[in-house]
């Protein structure tokens, strides 16, 4: 059995807690698939450079409204496709190449890892030509997580995608069917209308984005409506089919037909892969592993980040956490603590939609005294500008103190228009000093925060 000073099961944000600070450890690199994680191979990354070319599309397809004529005249998909992975795949494979080659204190394990003791593994080698047994001091599990496929598709025998398959297709769907009412059903199916596929979308609840704040939820279901065809409240009951005509029948009778299935129903940490009952780490019952603020499974030397363990699969939480299990490696005598108070989150589809603290709902059910102000883009003189009539910033703020409680837009770059209110919630600052003490950019459109702070009746 080898022994090591660290071993790191995952190379995601887990491949990051490894800098120059561990040069004098030996360690082990342990991964079972493509080397870079997630966000890097079929997550935010890739995602996002499909969504700015639909992005691009949306914005000729409406062009007219300014005095433009302009169309799409074809959508290259080959073409956006080979853009993506070609930049990416190289970055995932010099990375490989980096720790395999240029880290001599490093050994990679390409393959699966399983615990069979305290602190010992057996790593199935991906090339199915044996096995390697090693142990470490301390481990880090930051395995990630994986697409979660209902029962009665995976079990239905029809050829189906996830997140993880659906960008490498060869060819544009004609039609495509999503099952999953959530960021990554929307995120796809933006990006897929967009390029001239025509979309479905069978979602279990009776709006789509239920997480979201009760306005962002309502307002995006229904422009969602509008441009897709939306079937809600409603279950896949059988799947059949094959060869690019897939059938689904629903539970109200309907009948679906396409020639592309997407499975978007979430996704579930990679916990249960790992017989953690060898070695005593515990995992909450939606099978995250159990760990404190500092990032410390209850079993002595053993940390999990990311994906596997946080109730937030966000890369920027999971590069957070990272940092602060590094730092609580080399210095446990003066550990750092991780700061979930105020996770912002987007959802890359289109109209954007970002989002940080309370929803309205939550403030309630805290029983908080709130005020709530909904501030429209074409409030402000950019959004004038872009003729925006959908888009909106809506802040929550504690009646008297004027506490920033949560703030929710919707409506182009969402994601970059909400991070002053980020910024000022995550180091305190008032709704009133935020608003009138400092200067905003005119006509800019974070004027749309201005305004919404101006008309919170405190």
């Amino acid at each position: 059995m080898r022994h090591y000073d660290l071993v790191v099961i995952g190379t995601g944000s887990g491949n990051s807690i490894i800098d120059s600070r561990f040069d004098d450890l030996d360690v082990a690199l342990v991964e079972h698939g493509v080397f870079g994680g997630t966000c890097l191979n079929v997550g935010c990354i890739p995602t996002k450079m499909y969504v700015y070319p639909a992005d691009v599309a949306e914005a000729v397809r409406h062009a007219g409204r300014f005095g433009l004529d302009a169309s799409v005249d074809k959508v290259r998909w080959s073409d956006i496709r080979d853009r993506v992975f070609g930049r990416i795949d190289p970055i995932s494979a010099g990375g490989r190449e980096y720790r395999v080659e240029r880290c001599s204190n490093v050994t990679v394990h390409q393959g699966h890892a399983r615990f069979t003791g305290h602190k010992e593994l057996v790593v199935e080698r991906t090339d199915r030509s044996g096995t390697d047994t090693i142990s470490g001091d301390r481990i880090v599990i930051a395995a990630g997580g994986r697409p979660a496929v209902p029962e009665q598709i995976a079990s239905s025998g029809v050829p189906f995608h996830t997140s993880d398959t659906v960008m490498r297709l060869d060819t544009l769907p004609e039609h495509i069917l999503i099952v999953g009412g959530g960021y990554i059903a929307a995120e796809f199916a933006h990006v897929f209308s967009a390029f001239g596929t025509r979309v479905s979308i069978v979602g279990r609840s009776e709006l789509l984005l239920r997480s979201q704040d009760e306005t962002v939820a309502e307002r995006f279901t229904a422009t969602a409506c509008e441009r897709w065809d939306v079937h809600l409240g409603q279950e896949v009951v059988r799947a059949s089919g094959g060869g690019g005509d897939v059938v689904l029948e629903l539970t109200d009778g309907t009948t679906l037909r396409g020639d592309v299935l997407l499975v978007a129903t979430g996704r579930m940490p990679n916990s249960d892969l790992l017989d953690l009952d060898r070695t005593a780490v515990p995992t909450h019952p939606d099978g995250r592993i159990v760990v404190d603020d500092q990032q410390r499974t209850p079993v002595d030397g053993i940390f999990a980040t990311g994906d596997v363990s946080s109730p937030y699969q966000l890369k920027h939480v999971a590069n957070h956490e990272s940092k602060v299990v590094a730092h609580n490696l080399l210095h446990p005598d003066t550990p750092r603590r991780t700061d979930h108070r105020f996770v912002p989150a987007a959802v890359f589809t289109d109209p954007q939609i970002a989002s940080v603290g309370l929803t309205e709902d939550e403030c309630r059910t805290a029983g908080h005294d709130y005020c709530v102000k909904i501030q429209a883009y074409g409030d402000v003189a950019y959004g004038w500008a872009m003729e925006d009539t959908g888009g909106f910033c809506k802040v929550l703020a504690e009646q008297g103190t004027g506490r920033l409680l949560g703030a929710h837009v919707m409506g182009v770059q969402a994601a970059t228009v909400i991070q002053p209110l980020i910024q000022a919630m995550t180091f305190g600052l008032g709704v009133r000093e935020m608003a009138t003490g400092q200067y905003w950019i005119h006509p800019a459109l974070p004027e749309v925060v201005e305004n919404a702070l101006l008309g919170l009746d405190l």
